[in-house]
C-alpha cells in the first residue's frame, strides 16, 4: 500500500489518542513506516473477537456457578489462554489440566498445584477459590 494510501479512520485507537505502525511504500516504491489511526474492518473485526472473548468468559462463570466447571475455567478465558497454553504455564499435561476443570477434582487440588494455577493467573489461591469476587 502506498504511504498516502494508508487508512486512518476513526477506531479504537483515535479514542485513546494512538497510532498504529504499518509498513507503505514510498514515492520511491521502497519500504518504509507510517502511522494510522485505524481501519473500519480491523476495528470491526476486533471489537467482534473482543465480544467472543467477553461471552465465552460469561459463559465459563456461568458453568462455575451453576457447578458445572471448576474456576480454572473461568480464569483460563479470563486471560485468554487455551488448554495448551494454560498446561504449559502450570508445567503440566494437558489431559491433567483438562481434568481439573471438574469441580470435584478442583476441590481435592493441594495448595501446591493451586498455587501453579494462581501463579499462571497472577492472582492468590483464595481469588482461584472464588470467582464471585470479580
Amino acid at each position: 500500500m502506498e504511504k498516502e494510501k494508508v487508512p486512518q479512520d476513526k477506531g479504537n485507537l483515535t479514542k485513546n489518542n494512538l497510532k498504529e505502525l504499518l509498513y507503505a511504500t514510498d514515492e520511491n516504491g521502497d519500504y518504509t513506516t507510517t502511522l494510522s489511526t485505524g481501519w473500519e474492518p480491523k476495528t470491526i473485526a476486533l471489537s467482534n473477537s473482543i465480544d467472543d472473548i467477553n461471552e465465552r468468559i460469561a459463559e465459563a462463570k456461568l458453568q462455575v456457578e451453576t457447578g458445572k466447571a471448576s474456576p480454572i475455567c473461568y480464569y483460563m478465558e479470563r486471560n485468554k489462554m487455551d488448554l495448551t497454553i494454560l498446561a504449559s504455564y502450570v508445567g503440566m499435561w494437558k489431559w491433567r489440566v483438562k481434568r481439573h476443570f471438574k469441580p470435584s477434582v478442583f476441590a481435592k487440588l493441594n495448595d501446591t498445584i493451586l498455587q501453579k494455577y494462581a501463579d499462571a493467573f497472577e492472582i492468590s489461591i483464595a481469588e482461584l477459590k472464588n470467582i464471585k469476587k470479580d
